[in-house]
């Protein structure tokens, strides 16, 4: 009867544990492997030399410091001498599945570009279920063989699109038929974990419907590393304008209705916690999303900062930490600060634009960059505690050595804003 007992008390203890927090894995931008490379690099292959020289080509070119180059890991094609940046997906896995041992993992999020480099229905003559399986559930199965039960609730990104409207539907029927993966339909969706009171709703975007809809110029950094103004980049014949293909552009106007979704789903939300999550970002400092990040801001920053505790994104091939304190947008609002999550280092890494990152803090007031770490392979667990009211964020590595160990890196705490 004591040992009875003495289990209850420790269920009890357990179960008090976990209903006070809520607690989840966020990762991006994992769905690549050089056995699906792009077509580019199929076309004009490179050796080990060449490859890192077009690294470093890129890498002037688009301003930034060569103190502070570096390139991801290289894979060399067996019995060639072609060669590629290698993945870290399956050293991804295996951290996470490290992590979830001993911590708190009630599930997890996935931030799109889930297939590389086309999507599904990609013309390369390979089939997609097992594409999928390879690039999606593979390199997951570490963590889904220590727990059955685990779900992964995913986003659509850019490469996800890529080459066709079949190609998201074949991907979200493949989802579909998945224990631990869920995805809806439409691309976007809302789901809530945790019990009434003690509870969070994510509301889960499509954010290459919503940019695929907006006319936007893709403007390049001055050679200082600033972002130059429209006018000037017209003038100088360096806009150029961001192409949409024809399957992109939004059908029926779906993207604003997604934008009315989540307005009005934010508002009415009677969840503790909001999180809004989504493949792009809406400040980075990676270099080269900043013309997305405006318009996505436009679009849907005024009612996260009314509404929402976080919003998090992959995209950039990093790991990221900023926030906005909306004032921009809400000069009246006197909520704390919008934390900014950025989690894309699951299989590519990439590194960071310095010059862009100082002309952001001196050019807008309501950004704040806290943390970062380029060339890198990680993810980053979210915790929200309901006694505290925090909103916590871990962020994990794994060395580039492909072990899989993990490394943990910091840990930030923010105060519950939503309504």
């Amino acid at each position: 009867m004591k040992i009875f007992n003495l289990v209850l008390l420790l269920v009890s203890v357990l179960f008090s544990v976990n209903a006070k927090t809520i607690s989840f894995i966020a990762f991006g931008d994992g769905g690549y492997h050089p056995d699906y490379p792009k077509q580019k690099h199929i076309d004009k292959p490179k050796n080990e030399a060449q490859f890192i020289a077009a690294e470093k080509a890129d890498w002037l070119e688009e301003h930034r410091p060569m103190e502070e180059f570096d390139h991801a890991p290289i894979y060399i094609y067996p019995g060639t001498n072609i060669a590629t940046e290698d993945t870290g997906a399956s050293s991804v896995g295996k951290a996470m599945a490290t992590f979830c041992q001993s911590n708190d993992c009630q599930f997890g999020i996935q931030l799109g570009d889930n297939i590389y480099p086309d999507g599904a229905d990609a013309n390369d003559g390979k089939d997609d279920q097992k594409r999928m399986n390879d690039l999606i559930l593979k390199p997951l199965l570490p963590l889904f063989q220590q727990d059955p039960e685990l779900v992964i609730y995913s986003a659509l990104g850019n490469h996800d699109w890529k080459t066709s409207r079949k190609g998201v539907a074949l991907q979200t029927a493949w989802m579909a038929k998945q224990a631990n993966f869920y995805m809806d339909k439409q691309g976007y969706y809302s789901f809530k974990q945790g019990t009434p009171g003690q509870d969070v709703e994510f509301f889960v975007l499509d954010t290459n419907m919503l940019l695929s809809g907006q006319h936007y110029y893709e403007i390049p950094l001055s050679n200082n590393g600033e972002e130059q103004g429209l006018a000037t980049a017209l003038a100088n014949g360096q806009a150029e304008l961001e192409q949409i293909e024809r399957h992109e552009e939004p059908l029926n106007g779906e993207d604003h209705k997604q934008l009315a979704w989540l307005a009005e789903g934010l508002r009415s939300s009677t969840a503790k916690w909001k999180i809004v999550y989504g493949h792009h970002i809406l400040w980075s400092i990676g270099g080269t999303k900043y013309d997305e990040g405006h318009v996505l801001r436009r679009l849907i920053l005024p009612e996260l900062c009314l509404y929402a505790d976080a919003y998090i994104a992959g995209h950039e091939h990093d790991l990221e930490l900023l926030s906005d304190d909306c004032s921009r947008v809400l000069p009246a609002n006197n909520k704390p600060k919008l934390p900014l999550i950025i989690s894309g280092a699951a299989s590519k890494m990439r590194g960071v634009h310095t010059p862009l990152a100082h002309y952001q803090e001196k050019r807008y007031p309501e950004y704040d960059l806290i943390w970062n770490k380029a060339f890198t392979w990680g993810f980053a667990h979210i915790e929200l505690n309901h006694q505290t009211d925090k909103l916590g964020v871990s962020f994990y590595t794994t060395p580039n050595d492909k072990s899989g160990r993990l490394v943990k890196e910091k840990a930030f705490y923010f105060d519950h804003r939503s309504d």
